[in-house]
């Protein structure tokens, strides 16, 4: 038992953190400590990245295999902590100026990061489900933080409806899975799927599917993001797009090669279809959009296509290639999202992209760094978006779905359209009512170091590449 708690002090460290946490400022003055606590809480979550990083060897299991650390779950945690960290600072100043910012905004980003950890060290559909509702549920909450707000409301209740549909398929789907297998362990399961899985099995596979690919917004299963990406605040937009959807990829890598590894061919197949349909309908359903919030929510259902493109590939060089896209999905996103939450007029939030007319000529240093930014979305070379594409694109075809990575090509091909139309707005657009810019520091220095790395990262990924094929190898053997 002492063994098995050593392995997820981790999760246990801020899930303590949290508790004591609300329970303080429950006592004491509440929202006048939210500023310090979320300082204090993205410092946690940071130290607990650097903690796993650099003290993770090796693969171990705890409570009787419901429980993996291993290189792809220390992996996914890293980016998943970091990534919350950096989203709660660089939001900070926008919901303090706005007083939205809440004592519990904090205390439920860290449980619902807990919920991530244990998603991505699932070993057995209990946790899975466990992992996967204490993030949920958290992320429900901040979704309708802005109470006076019409549309936070309906983002926060939109997501709740959706979400709670999706996690009755993935219940079904683990039930039929348990009545065929005999057992919840993923240990198990692969050795029930082995060779010929029973039908029920298969279809109780395709409802887990299901529900996981609600979670990370995949076409058909993609209709919630829009509107709750519009709908809530700015900063929780940001979180949605970054640290659940690398804990959503690295659960769906963990049920498909650890549950059901050996019956590759059967998911493979489902996996290419929403790979293709995310990628296409994110593509041209991004053109029409007037609000930039819309248009990074359906250009993240596309981005989801690319990372599910690898990981249908269906061996350790997909899910290497999937952990790449993600981390320097990631950067992109933060630092995109940083310029937009310095977008404001009359100290007004403004997200339509016509206000961006002639954005360059007041301030030329954010547009270049946001052009930078626009440009590796896009894929274009040399910057890291480019070669995070090719490592996908080169999965597939390596996996024997040269007819996707085709596809996958035309699909990017349509998706530069839209963000090179943010760049002609901000160099050629006609001229307007200026935007302001806020004059936050932090999000001044997330903008442009994230667009340092598109352009360094270039030379060795920072050693993305080595840690992501090391994960990739402990996942699949």
């Amino acid at each position: 038992m002492q063994a098995d708690l050593n392995i997820i002090l981790p999760e246990i460290v801020i899930s303590v953190y949290a508790i004591a946490a609300l329970l303080f400022t429950a006592y004491t003055g509440k929202d006048r400590m939210a500023g310090m606590l979320l300082w204090l809480t993205a410092g946690l979550l940071g130290a607990m990245a650097i903690w796993i990083g650099v003290t993770g060897d090796g693969s171990r299991t705890a409570f009787g295999g419901m429980f993996n650390d291993d290189g792809f779950a220390r992996f996914a945690k890293v980016t998943i902590l970091l990534s919350a960290a950096a989203v709660m600072v660089l939001g900070q100043e926008y919901m303090m100026r706005r007083k939205i910012l809440r004592f519990e905004y904090p205390i439920l980003i860290a449980l619902s990061a807990v919920g991530m950890m244990l998603m991505v060290s699932a070993g057995d559909l209990m946790a899975l489900y466990m992992g996967l509702e204490l993030q949920s549920l958290a992320l429900y909450v901040v979704a309708s933080l802005r109470r006076d707000s019409a549309k936070s409301t309906e983002a926060g209740l939109k997501y709740f409806v959706l979400g709670a549909l999706s996690s009755g398929l993935l219940l079904y789907g683990a039930s039929l899975t348990y009545g065929y297998a005999g057992t919840t362990l993923f240990s198990g399961i692969i050795e029930a799927a082995e060779g010929q899985a029973p039908v029920g099995l298969l279809f109780g596979l395709v409802f887990v599917i299901a529900g996981l690919a609600f979670k990370v917004s995949a076409v058909p299963f993609h209709m919630w993001t829009p509107d709750v990406y519009e709908g809530s605040p700015t900063p929780i937009t940001a979180f949605f797009a970054t640290a659940p959807k690398v804990a959503a990829m690295g659960l769906f890598a963990r049920v498909v090669h650890d549950a059901f590894g050996g019956v590759v061919g059967d998911w493979q197949q489902v996996l290419a279809l929403l790979s293709l349909l995310s990628m296409f309908l994110g593509a041209v359903a991004a053109i029409g959009q007037t609000d930039i919030k819309r248009l990074m929510a359906y250009s993240s259902i596309a981005h989801m296509g690319y990372a599910l493109m690898g990981l249908a590939a269906g061996d350790a060089f997909g899910v290497q290639a999937m952990l790449i896209y993600m981390a320097i999905y990631v950067t992109m996103n933060i630092g995109t999202f940083a310029f937009i939450l310095s977008m404001e007029r009359d100290g007004q939030p403004i997200t339509e992209i016509a206000s961006l007319n002639m954005y360059s000529r007041a301030h030329p240093a954010r547009a270049l760094a946001m052009l930078i930014l626009l440009f590796s979305l896009a894929g274009v070379p040399p910057l890291l978006g480019f070669f995070g594409k090719l490592y996908v694109l080169r999965a597939a075809y390596e996996g024997g779905l040269a007819w996707l990575a085709v596809a996958g090509v035309i699909a990017s091909v349509i998706g530069a359209f839209y963000y090179l139309r943010i760049v002609y707005y901000m160099y050629f657009g006609e001229e307007r009512e200026p935007l302001e810019t806020s004059r936050s520091p932090v999000q001044w220095s997330f903008l442009m170091v994230s667009a340092a790395l598109m352009l360094l990262g270039i030379i060795n990924m920072f050693g993305v590449e080595g840690m992501a094929q090391a994960a990739a190898a402990t996942l699949v053997n």
